[in-house]
């Protein structure tokens, strides 16, 4: 459905690259601050680690997986500055279904098939506050839904406000679902489905 990643997606300040192997050179001083982990989990990876992640990103999963993973560099287009990542896993979803009347019969009709995606933004700590992860993420949601996906989901951690705010600025909504982490899960209404346009702080 989506095949090997090579277009950037652009913004009015960001261009979003697909990721490669070789961007760990610059992704690792970016994501290199403790800070930064305190909400994600782990802790900063060493440049041969943030090597062999990326490689094993690029490389997908297994085709029985049925996963699609989605990864992009989020640079500052000004100065082609590495800023961060935006990262979506699409998997298939249970298909939605239809019933007409009682007086009709009660027919269950199913739905086309449906894939969910799994979204998540990370901005390095001297680049926030500049409103990069709601445009970055603004940006794959709208390359989302115009790649035909339809459900979204985003898992943040209830101390990480910057997070929720950007999630709320999406349109996603919070929901009483939690993981096995304690983060709680994001959903887009389907009626938010014409996500806005530009950046926001």
């Amino acid at each position: 459905m989506y095949g090997t990643l090579s277009e950037p997606i652009r913004t009015q300040r960001l261009v979003l690259e697909p990721l490669a192997v070789e961007h760990a050179d610059e992704m690792a001083p970016v994501l290199d601050d403790p800070r930064l982990h305190r909400h994600i989990g782990g802790e900063p990876l060493t440049l041969a680690e943030l090597r062999a992640r990326y490689a094993h990103l690029v490389a997908g999963p297994a085709p029985y997986h049925q996963e699609h993973w989605l990864n992009w560099i989020v640079r500052r287009l000004r100065d082609g500055q590495a800023i961060g990542y935006v990262q979506a896993t699409v998997a298939p979803a249970p298909p939605g279904f239809t019933v007409t009347p009682a007086s009709a019969g009660s027919t269950v009709t199913p739905g086309p098939p449906r894939s969910i995606a799994s979204v998540a933004w990370v901005i390095g700590m001297p680049y926030q506050g500049f409103g990069f992860a709601t445009e970055a993420a603004r940006a794959l949601l709208n390359w989302l839904l115009a790649h035909g996906v339809r459900d979204v989901v985003a898992t943040v951690h209830p101390d990480n406000h910057p997070s929720k705010a950007v999630a709320a600025k999406l349109g996603l909504r919070p929901t009483p679902e939690t993981t096995d982490d304690g983060e709680t899960v994001w959903r887009l209404p389907h009626a938010g489905w014409g996500v806005e346009q530009g950046a926001s702080s």
